[in-house]
């Protein structure tokens, strides 16, 4: 699973070719025990984060939505993309 970011105990991953079970772009969250999937704009998908960590994620998501996208295009065509960093 290719990671997208890494950011307070959060990683954050895209898979390749990743439009069958989710047909809205997404991330994959994974924080200790707690998966998730999360839509690009926000929604939850699947799974479940703790309050403070999904406010974080769609933060960051709707900070970086224009990256997100971007990866998540290339993603779906098998393509690699860049990592986007934490936000700062």
């Amino acid at each position: 699973m290719p990671e997208l970011s890494r950011f307070g105990g959060m990683v954050i991953y895209m898979l390749f070719y990743d439009v069958g079970q989710h047909n809205k772009p997404h991330v994959h969250v994974y924080y200790g025990e707690y998966e998730a999937v999360v839509a690009i704009d926000g929604e939850l998908l699947a799974g479940a984060l703790p309050r403070k960590q999904l406010k974080i994620v769609t933060g960051w998501l709707a900070y970086n939505e224009e990256k997100a996208y971007k990866a998540w295009n290339q993603a779906v065509r098998g393509e690699h993309f860049d990592k986007i960093p934490p936000m700062e």
